[in-house]
C-alpha cells in the first residue's frame, strides 16, 4: 500500500505508516437538528446535500424503525457513498477505530500477515507476500484476489477497510478466501498474525560480479540500505547491477526520489499535477553513489507506485533497460485526512507523470524489453535474461 503527498501508494497488508493531515470536516446530522429551519451542519455545502436533510426527516417521522436510528451508523454510510461515487479507486472511509489502526508510524515492524495489497480491476489483490512472513508461508501469492476476509465478502468494499479487516495482533488469526493468479477455483487460507520486521533491500552477488539488488518497497530506511548495498557491491568488485523492482508495490515518493538519485546525475525524476493543476517538479538529488553502475532493472505487473516512478525515470533517461512486463499502472499521490469524530478520509490529489511526461495512473510502464515468466513459478525467465543483458552490455563496454 504517502505523508499527505508523499504517502505510501501501496499498502502493507496488515499495516502502514500514514502520517495524519489534521485537517477537513464531517457532515453532522442529528435527529435534533432535523427540526430546524436552518442547520448548521450543511452550511456551505451545494444545494443538492439538502437532500440529506431530508431524507434524515422522512426516516425520523415515518420509518418504522424511527426510535432506534443510529445518525453516526447512517452518517458513515453516506460518507461512503459520496467517496464510492468520485470514481476515485483508492478513496476510503475509515471509521475511528480503522483509523487509529492506520496511523501507526512506519518505524520498521508491525503486527500482521506481512503481505502488500492494491486495488487491480475493482478487486482486492495481492502485490506481494513478504519474505519469510506468515503470509508467504500460508501460501498467500502474488496475484491472489481476495474474495472473503473471515467469511465477510471483499465485493463493494475500499483498500483501506479491507486492510482494516486482515490487521490485527500477534497471535490471532485472519481467514482469506482467495483465488491465485491463473487458476479458477477459490481456497481458504488461514493465516497467523506476528510481529512482522521489515527488511525493503536484499542484496546478493551472483556469479560473474554481477550484483542482484531486489528493492520490496521504498520506506524511510531503504535509501541507506541501498547504499550499504551498493558499497557492497564496490567492495566485491561487482561489474553490473540487477536493480529489482518486481512486486515493489511502493512506498514514499521523498524515498524513491532519494534511491533513483543514486543512479541518475541530474533532470527530474518525475512531476505531479494536484488538484488545482499546480506542477511540482522532483528533481535528482547530487552524489549519487551509482550513476555509473553499468545495470538493468526488473518489473512486473506488481511493480506499482514508487516503483513505477523508479523505472519511469530510469527509461526516460536513458540510463539502463527495463525488463520484465507491463507494470500495474498507479501513479496517484492519496492522502488520509482526520474528522472531526476521529474517523478519516482517504483520496486522491494529485497524479504521477515521469519526467517525459508519461501519465503513470492507469497506464504502467512498458518495459524495453518484454519478458513473461512461467505461470507455474518454475524458473525466473526475467533475471536470467536481465542478467545476460547486462553481461553482454558489461562485454560491449570492457
Amino acid at each position: 500500500m504517502f505523508k499527505s503527498r508523499t504517502f505510501l501508494l501501496s499498502v502493507v497488508l496488515a499495516a502502514l505508516a500514514v502520517f495524519v493531515v489534521a485537517t477537513s470536516c464531517s457532515l453532522q446530522i442529528t435527529r435534533e437538528d432535523s427540526s430546524k429551519d436552518s442547520n448548521p451542519a450543511l452550511e456551505g455545502l451545494p444545494p443538492e446535500f439538502g437532500r440529506l436533510q431530508e431524507v434524515w426527516d422522512l426516516l425520523g417521522r415515518e420509518h418504522f424503525d424511527r426510535e432506534r436510528l443510529d445518525a453516526g451508523k447512517l452518517s458513515d454510510g453516506a460518507i461512503r457513498g459520496m467517496l464510492q461515487a468520485l470514481d476515485d479507486p483508492y478513496a476510503s472511509f475509515l471509521n475511528p477505530q480503522q483509523y487509529a489502526l492506520e496511523s501507526q508510524d512506519f518505524k520498521g515492524f508491525f503486527e500482521g500477515i506481512g503481505a502488500e495489497v492494491g486495488m487491480r480491476d475493482g478487486r482486492i489483490t495481492i502485490l506481494s507476500p513478504m519474505p519469510d512472513t506468515p503470509a508467504a508461508q500460508a501460501g498467500i501469492k502474488p496475484g491472489d484476489v481476495i474474495l472473503e476476509i473471515n467469511g465477510e465478502s471483499t465485493e463493494g468494499i475500499t483498500l483501506l477497510e479491507a486492510i482494516s479487516k486482515i490487521r490485527g495482533q500477534k497471535g490471532t488469526t485472519v481467514q482469506l478466501e482467495v483465488v491465485h493468479l491463473n487458476s479458477r477455483e477459490p481456497v481458504t487460507i488461514t493465516v497467523a498474525r506476528d510481529v512482522i520486521k521489515l527488511q525493503s533491500v536484499r542484496f546478493l552477488m551472483l556469479t560473474g560480479g554481477i550484483g542482484h539488488m531486489r528493492i520490496s518497497s521504498f520506506a524511510e530506511t531503504t535509501n541507506q540500505e541501498v547504499r550499504n548495498a551498493l558499497e557492497k557491491l564496490e567492495g566485491s568488485r561487482g561489474v553490473g547491477l540487477v536493480l529489482d523492482l518486481r512486486n515493489n508495490p511502493g512506498g514514499l515518493l521523498s524515498s524513491v526520489v532519494d534511491v533513483t538519485s543514486q543512479f541518475l546525475d541530474k533532470g527530474l525524476v518525475l512531476y505531479e499535477i494536484d488538484a488545482h493543476g499546480q506542477r511540482t517538479d522532483w528533481a535528482v538529488k547530487s552524489g549519487g553513489q551509482g550513476q555509473d553502475i553499468p545495470m538493468v532493472v526488473l518489473v512486473n505487473e506488481f511493480s506499482a507506485s514508487a516503483s513505477e516512478v523508479l523505472a519511469g525515470a530510469i527509461i526516460d533517461h536513458g540510463r539502463a533497460k527495463v525488463i520484465g512486463n507491463k507494470t500495474f499502472g498507479k501513479g496517484s499521490v492519496n492522502t488520509l485526512r482526520s474528522l472531526r469524530d476521529g474517523s478519516a478520509v482517504y483520496f486522491t490529489i494529485a497524479r504521477w507523470f515521469t519526467p517525459n511526461g508519461n501519465l503513470i495512473e492507469g497506464k504502467g510502464i512498458t518495459p524495453d524489453v518484454a519478458v513473461l515468466n512461467p505461470a507455474d513459478g518454475s524458473e525466473d525467465v526475467q533475471l536470467d535474461r536481465a542478467i545476460q543483458i547486462l553481461q553482454e552490455g558489461v562485454a560491449q563496454h570492457g
